[in-house]
């Protein structure tokens, strides 16, 4: 159970000094009557009402934005990894970049080259962890 003196000294300890009356205040009004604090499912509610709810819900979408990016990634890295075997060869990095018309498909040392540049574990092929690290980077320079 928490208490309203408990609650004050945590925020006190972290560096927020609350008024003491309001905190009072706003923590009695999620307290049931008979209890001298709050319990879990009180602390939950008391949490919500004070703008936890849209948290949630800032979290729900940033989970769902990621979830989106990842499949995203995946339907990308499907595009390159024509074989299907989770790994793309230089060989399938040359018949793309081919199919897309950029010279590099002509200079299979170039391509080689760009495979070890993400080859993270060096086997000589890029998985899709690597190809996923590769892309944020592209997508979402370091600053």
């Amino acid at each position: 159970m928490i208490t309203v003196h408990d609650l004050s000294q945590a925020l006190t300890l972290l560096g927020l000094d609350a008024d003491f009356s309001e905190l009072d205040s706003t923590i009695q009004a999620h307290i049931k009557s008979g209890n001298d604090g709050l319990e879990f499912e009180d602390f939950v509610a008391l949490h919500q009402s004070l703008g936890g709810q849209q948290q949630d819900q800032d979290q729900d979408q940033c989970a769902d934005e990621i979830s989106q990016e990842e499949s995203d990634l995946s339907e990308a890295f499907k595009v390159f990894d024509e074989d299907g075997d989770g790994y793309i060869s230089a060989h399938e990095l040359q018949v793309v970049l081919r199919k897309l018309g950029l010279p590099e498909a002509t200079e299979i040392d170039r391509i080689e080259q760009m495979i070890v540049s993400v080859d993270r574990n060096q086997d000589g092929r890029v998985d899709f962890f690597e190809f996923k690290d590769m892309m944020r980077s592209v997508l979402v320079p370091n600053s």
